[in-house]
């Protein structure tokens, strides 16, 4: 069976609420779902990949840095993401992951489970379609303001698997709604492979947009006194733009990942210029045919 490694990016978030004190909570969903991007890709090569099969896969991902929504919040950590995943060659996938930050109180501040399904169709199954539901449980009950997902992907790539783009719409719900559009394009780029052993570059590009909700403050003067009017307002915008760079390994059933990514965030509301960031990730991850 030849194995194919999760590209282990970041999306940098789907969707950011500014305000002038950002919920932690809203941080947390943003790395949780980029999650079920880098999901998504292993499926999608492996279920195409050969006609009968059901598999585990154990990654772990270490990301040298925390950007939420591409955005530095003044906080110096690097987090790991651990997570395994089911996959059988009806289409249907089951993952259990969790996040653990370094900087965070508690550390360890969710654990997702998620179920799914997907089918390639089309001439020489260069379409695929993917829905899937997932559930957070976070450590603080408090954050659970999006505590589910409902995700719908539709992608394509060309005959030799070489470029490929896929777009994907998620739905989140909880004590509050929300949604957001994604747009993820790249290339492989084959360096070596022999029989056991393949080096891939692929490049990334992530685009991010989604609904944002936006708290101004005005102050009046009424009989002397200053009062504090609070109003919020829905848009629809760009969020981020991450370039993702990773160079793969895969020897026998491990595979290896060291990537480094660059965010291009987009100001909203009274943000004005935001600073460009970047990490490093690496990723072990090993697969376990059934």
């Amino acid at each position: 069976m030849k194995k194919y490694l999760i590209p282990l990016f970041w999306l940098s978030g789907l969707f950011f609420v500014y305000s002038q004190e950002e919920p932690v909570n809203e941080k947390e969903v943003d790395n949780i779902i980029d999650e079920l991007f880098k999901e998504d890709q292993l499926i999608d090569e492996l279920i195409t990949s050969i006609s009968k099969f059901q598999f585990l896969y154990v990654s772990v991902n270490y990301n040298s840095d925390t950007y939420f929504s591409g955005r530095d919040i003044g906080i110096n950590q690097y987090n790991i993401t651990p997570q395994i995943t089911y996959v059988n060659s009806s289409g249907l996938f089951a993952s259990v992951s969790g996040i653990y930050y370094s900087e965070f109180v508690p550390g360890w501040d969710v654990t997702t489970a998620t179920l799914g399904y997907g089918k390639s169709f089309g001439k020489g199954n260069l379409f695929r379609y993917y829905a899937s539901y997932s559930k957070y449980f976070y450590a603080n009950e408090a954050n659970d303001i999006y505590g589910n997902t409902l995700n719908l992907g539709l992608g394509i790539r060309n005959k030799n698997r070489t470029l490929g783009s896929q777009i994907v719409g998620t739905y989140l719900f909880g004590t509050e709604q929300s949604y957001q559009i994604a747009l993820r394009s790249y290339a492989a780029i084959n360096l070596y492979k022999d029989k056991k052993a393949t080096l891939r570059l692929r490049p990334q590009l992530n685009i991010t947009a989604g609904k944002q909700t936006i708290e101004l403050a005005r102050v009046t003067v009424n009989n002397g006194e200053l009062f504090t009017e609070y109003t919020q307002n829905d848009v629809f915008d760009l969020i981020n733009t991450q370039l993702s760079i990773p160079i793969q390994y895969n020897i026998n059933s491990f595979d290896f990942e060291l990537g480094y990514n660059i965010n291009f965030p987009n100001p909203i509301g009274d943000e004005t210029s935001l600073d460009t960031t970047g990490y490093f990730n690496f990723s072990v991850a090993y697969l376990i045919s059934l």
